[in-house]
């Protein structure tokens, strides 16, 4: 699929962070806060870039299909690409900084930093506070020159009708299996109540990261990894036929995680270099020393 797209549709956003920038838009306080301020957030009438980003939602919406996804999952699960040591690969996202945000200048480390060591300081276990470090590691997708709507955005179960409650749904008009009888009633290819563990997810850097770690950590720390882009559930609740009893506690810790990943950056740069010993233990108690994408 990438030879059939141009530079443009491979790339709508000006930087990939600009998909992070723009949920602080939407969702300018924390969940507990939001029955306060409703005509604050999803304002999509005056951010700066409205137009880039509903381009690239308009692209996802269109691409994001069961087909796309399946490739897509036997394409990178074979985890064939490349191997790298851990570190190394912090250091590859330390190269997408978000020029575009104006929130914070800080390079991928920083921000991470600042997501774990929020975590740490309201003294969560030690695995929360490594996926909170860990937790956009799945944007190396980037190194392998995949489209930008296939690393990041919202995402949303494929396979079944699209909720409204997704950003942009008017978008899916344009994605085939909107039209396709198999995949688009309420339930799809499911059954009801299912389990999100049957479900598949659109493809990006949050179901790459969870089977990568998927072996190492606490289940808790799997669903923060695997369903914290999930916008749709964790904030409007539109998957909740497709969820088990079960999902709907995990999801107790994706709601416990979502306010660390958007609200905790500050101006003050984290001193990676002071912080770097805690988190070469942290990684090592839980992390192979290499990792392979």
């Amino acid at each position: 699929m990438r030879q059939e797209l141009t530079d443009k549709e491979n790339a709508p956003l000006d930087n990939i962070e600009d998909w992070e920038a723009d949920l602080k838009v939407r969702y300018p306080k924390p969940k507990s806060e939001e029955a306060k301020s409703k005509a604050d957030y999803r304002n999509y009438h005056d951010s700066e870039r409205v137009a880039t980003v509903k381009e690239f939602y308009r692209l996802n919406h269109q691409y994001q299909t069961v087909d796309f996804v399946t490739k897509k999952q036997d394409e990178f699960l074979k985890f064939d690409k490349k191997e790298m040591p851990f570190w190394d690969a912090i250091d590859y996202l330390n190269t997408l900084v978000d020029d575009s945000d104006p929130d914070t200048n800080l390079d991928q480390l920083q921000h991470l930093l600042q997501t774990s060591e929020a975590i740490r300081a309201d003294g969560h276990p030690d695995w929360f506070v490594l996926t909170g470090f860990i937790h956009d590691l799945g944007k190396v997708l980037c190194l392998f020159d995949e489209p930008q709507w296939g690393v990041v955005g919202d995402t949303f179960p494929v396979g079944c009708k699209h909720s409204d409650k997704v950003v942009y749904p008017e978008y899916f008009e344009a994605n085939p299996d909107s039209k396709d009888q198999r995949y688009n009633t309420k339930y799809g290819i499911y059954e009801k109540n299912t389990g999100l563990d049957n479900v598949m997810m659109s493809w990006g850097h949050d179901e790459y990261l969870y089977h990568i770690v998927k072996d190492h950590l606490p289940e808790p720390a799997l669903y923060m990894v695997r369903y914290h882009s999930f916008y749709a559930q964790h904030r409007e609740n539109a998957y909740d036929h497709l969820m088990s009893d079960h999902d709907r506690e995990m999801f107790k810790w994706v709601d416990k995680f979502n306010p660390y990943d958007l609200y905790s950056k500050v101006p003050v740069p984290p001193d990676a270099k002071a912080l770097r010993p805690y988190y070469e233990d942290l990684v090592a108690k839980y992390l192979p020393a290499t990792l392979k994408f």
